[in-house]
């Protein structure tokens, strides 16, 4: 038979009594006997935190956990928090099986202070570097039921000999065209704090189409990196800055200045991205300048270097 639940101000009313008979407890000897007589308060304030969910449907701790998430997504939540709303103490553990097996993307202070480190952090109001170990912080409310598949994937790379760079590499070769968290990086990279760094040198000193909401990719959802295809930049155009590529493609609107094609006419049968092209050819002295640089759909920018030979 289900156990009846009380609502919180019954049992508040029932700490409230047990602490007040506690009183008579510590003018005794017996130090065990204090113990248990606490044992019943500990039970009680963690049905008082279950029971400030209301009637929702979350019976298990992980249910009480993600209900709780997405009340606050975008919120740095404390691991306190999420002790009294899931009522156990191995919290941390869920937060991670919300992660892996069921495709929440939730970030911890750890990580948060490693991308806000490569500025990939942009949720303002959020200071990472103030972020703790045991803090976390749900990036998106939307549900990313693939993400089990490609921990299963991730677990594997990891467990290469590579480089961090490699392993990187490899994991987002394996996922091109599919965004993949902060998270899954760090995990392949095996918890080294390098991982967003090496991200950034993919992108900007070997060519690869790395893309993130803060990069060129607005229609992505914070925290998340995406490889867009497996071929990489021609060397003189890895050193268009970040912060120079951001400006050209805000300033088409980005959008492909020929076509029009953006991010948001993106499909499996076209999957096309935005590449920057030089009006004047670098070949024949064209400069990384805001004037001689427009913004291309890869087929628009294929067919005019296809002319030209």
């Amino acid at each position: 038979m289900k156990k009846k639940e009380l609502d919180s101000e019954t049992i508040r009313k029932k700490v409230k009594s047990l602490i007040e008979n506690f009183e008579e407890e510590l003018k005794g000897k017996d130090l065990r006997q204090k113990v248990l007589s606490l044992v019943p308060v500990f039970h009680h304030l963690r049905e008082l935190g279950k029971s400030l969910l209301g009637k929702e449907d979350v019976s298990s701790a992980r249910d009480r956990i993600i209900f709780y998430f997405k009340k606050y997504p975008g919120v740095v939540i404390n691991g306190d928090e999420l002790l009294v709303v899931s009522a156990i103490q191995e919290y941390a553990r869920r937060v991670r099986e919300l992660r892996v097996q069921f495709g929440w993307s939730i970030i911890s202070g750890v990580t948060a202070k490693e991308m806000a480190a490569e500025n990939e952090l942009p949720i303002e109001d959020i200071d990472a570097d103030k972020m703790k170990p045991s803090d976390y912080i749900l990036l998106s409310a939307n549900q990313d039921r693939d993400a089990a598949h490609r921990w299963n994937i991730a677990n594997e790379i990891r467990k290469r000999k590579d480089s961090v760079r490699a392993k990187i590499l490899e994991y987002l070769k394996q996922n091109v065209g599919n965004p993949v968290t902060g998270e899954e990086l760090r995990y392949v990279a095996n918890d080294k704090t390098e991982w967003a760094r090496r991200v950034r040198e993919l992108r900007t000193e070997f060519g690869w189409p790395i893309e993130t909401k803060n990069t060129g990719r607005p229609d992505l959802p914070v925290g998340t990196y995406v490889l867009e295809s497996l071929c990489q930049s021609p060397e003189h155009d890895r050193k268009i800055s970040d912060s120079l590529r951001g400006v050209i493609l805000r300033r088409d609107q980005y959008s492909c200045v020929l076509c029009a094609w953006s991010h948001n006419d993106w499909n499996k049968s076209d999957p096309r991205h935005l590449e920057l092209h030089h009006k004047k050819e670098h070949v024949r002295g064209g400069e990384n300048t805001e004037d001689n640089l427009i913004t291309l759909c890869t087929v628009c920018h294929d067919d005019i270097h296809k002319k030209k030979k």
